[in-house]
């Protein structure tokens, strides 16, 4: 992966075959083919280091400051879920991702662990949406 950041995994196989010079990848497609010594990771595009890799800068760190862009998931409930039921499963799902080998497990297959609170993860996904939209209206992406 000549850069290690998120995008489309199909498209590491072209990278590796050559084909493809340099690309933006996503992390759990590309690891194993970077510890491999396979692919280089010039830059990662979260705002903070990996501790899988630990030695790659961000993009912020080379230059471009205030990158930031993370591939991310979690898990929702349906609109009008009760709220005791919200934060049982939250309260279950954090515990888990904190234990060791769990994170170990993840860490090793490129995905950082990251648990928050329900008002936490909320606030991320409305700052998500602010921020895309942006690009997409500063990009002026238009559907057909």
């Amino acid at each position: 992966m000549p850069v290690c950041f998120w995008i489309n995994s199909n498209i590491t196989p072209l990278v590796l075959a050559g084909q493809i010079p340099l690309a933006v990848v996503d992390l759990p497609a590309a690891l194993q083919h970077i510890k491999a010594g396979k692919l280089v990771a010039y830059a990662v595009t979260s705002p903070q280091r990996l501790p899988m890799l630990p030695d790659v800068p961000t993009v912020s760190e080379a230059g471009l400051s205030g990158y930031d862009s993370t591939g991310w998931f979690g898990v929702v409930a349906p609109a009008g879920t009760p709220a005791a039921v919200v934060t049982r499963l939250n309260k279950e799902i954090t515990a888990a991702l904190k234990e060791n080998d769990l994170v170990s497990g993840m860490r090793n297959l490129g995905v950082e662990p990251a648990p928050s609170t329900v008002a936490e993860f909320d606030a991320y996904i409305k700052s998500e949406t602010t921020k895309w939209a942006r690009v997409i209206k500063l990009s002026g992406t238009k559907i057909d």
